[in-house]
């Protein structure tokens, strides 16, 4: 399927590994001309050679962090009118509630929340002039399922879905979507932290926590990062003008629920 979307600009952010990068590489698969920010300038330029390599597309680099105003700023410079945010942040640290300071739960709602609310704001106006937006935020299938172990950032991530929800109904008259993706447990660094984590609250090795995860899930596996990134391409589509407002789980049938 051609997803009419060659030729649109893309910003990525948290897009040196992982996710970000699936997103990142399947964009620039479809022409798109993509900039991708992450904090590791050495990882970030491998990630972009890898991608250019593959896709046959330059793609632009931005060493920072998303949470730091000065470094939105350079990103939003080096992609001046993205018609596709990719709003991506690297998750807090699991962990015992107890222990969490309020430093920590401030750290938690500036990076899981603020931050992709601010590249909402400066990118919105010109997608709604132009006519084309889409803006996808990566958040987390515990949104829906809350797990006390990973609270500190899907608490977060659980306000950033309300009020993407609520600003998606005023955009969605000049062709803007906003919508969030909700991954399960993918094979990625992100889930190996979240393995030894498990790992050492039940005092079992790593690999066997790895093993009852993916033997839990209805799938018997981890997802692959490439069919997340595909599925968000789709979304950023000129087929997915009506999919807009939506919290969509990709997680292998893990989570139980129908709503």
């Amino acid at each position: 399927m051609n997803l009419g979307i060659a030729g649109k600009s893309a910003l990525v952010t948290a897009a040196s590994r992982g996710l970000g990068r699936a997103c990142a590489l399947a964009l620039a698969r479809e022409g798109v001309k993509v900039t991708i920010m992450a904090r590791r300038a050495d990882v970030l330029e491998n990630t972009a050679r890898d991608i250019a390599a593959s896709t046959g597309n330059p793609v632009g680099v931005v060493a920072g962090d998303v949470t730091r105003d000065e470094d939105r700023r350079q990103a939003l410079a080096a992609c001046p009118a993205p018609d596709i945010l990719i709003a991506n942040v690297g998750g807090a640290p699991p962990g015992n509630w107890q222990e969490w300071s309020r430093t920590d739960w401030l750290e938690a709602v500036d990076g899981t929340l603020v931050a992709p609310v601010e590249l909402i704001r400066a990118t919105l106006p010109g997608m709604r002039g132009r006519k084309f937006g889409r803006i996808v935020c990566i958040t987390s299938a515990l949104v829906k399922a809350p797990n006390l172990t990973l609270a500190l950032g899907n608490a977060a991530r659980s306000g950033l879905t309300n009020f993407v929800g609520a600003l998606s109904r005023q955009v969605a008259a000049d062709n803007v979507t906003i919508n969030c993706l909700l991954p399960g447990p993918f094979d990625t660094d992100r889930v190996q932290v979240t393995l030894a984590a498990t790992a050492k609250a039940e005092g079992i090795g790593v690999e066997e926590a790895r093993a009852r995860r993916a033997a839990a899930n209805p799938a018997k596996r981890f997802g692959d990062p490439a069919e997340f990134g595909d599925y968000c391409a789709f979304l950023c589509s000129a087929q997915a003008g009506y999919i807009t407002g939506q919290n969509l789980v990709i997680d292998g049938g893990n989570y139980p629920g129908m709503l």
